[in-house]
């Protein structure tokens, strides 16, 4: 009985996590963005102060705003999707780790990005948003792989004889 409310339980809280409401990413989606736009945005909007990026590259001089800078593209481990990369963008207090170091944070655990839903046209973050999503490098899930089977049919007999079958 014990199990049974336990498996009830765990599949209530999984359906309920399948729909968040007005909170739902479901159905979010962009207009597609232009990549070499998109790092314009990130060069023009000063993005290097903080940030370090494969393929952008700094002055030697270049002196950041903080004592670590944080590290956009590369491996992912986890999918990066539009969504969450225009979360970081608008919110970046949205989904800070706990490891990033006390530079990047305030005292109150809020992200010290700048700003930028004043600066930013729409299209200007879309291009970002199809930039940044191009340096990541994901990782697609391994899937199990499963021989694939050819469906065999039954002769059929010819007529007057009887079928294997019965």
């Amino acid at each position: 009985m014990i199990k049974y409310i336990l498996v009830v339980f765990v599949a209530s809280t999984l359906l309920a996590g399948c729909d968040l409401g007005a909170n739902s990413p479901r159905g979010f989606s962009l207009p597609e963005g232009d990549i070499d736009k998109g790092k314009a945005v990130f060069v023009r909007h000063q993005c290097t102060d903080c940030h370090t990026m494969e393929g952008i590259n700094v002055d030697e001089n270049h002196v950041y705003h903080i004592s670590k800078p944080v590290p956009l593209g590369g491996s992912s481990g986890r999918i990066t999707t539009y969504g969450e990369l225009v979360t970081s963008v608008i919110n970046p207090s949205h989904k800070l780790t706990r490891r990033q170091p006390l530079s990047v944070t305030s005292e109150d655990g809020v992200s010290l990005m700048r700003n930028v839903n004043d600066e930013l046209t729409v299209s200007e973050l879309i291009d970002l948003v199809t930039f940044l999503q191009s340096t990541y490098k994901v990782v697609p899930y391994r899937t199990s792989e499963y021989r694939l089977y050819q469906l065999r049919m039954p002769e059929k007999p010819e007529q007057g004889q009887k079928s294997k079958l019965n």
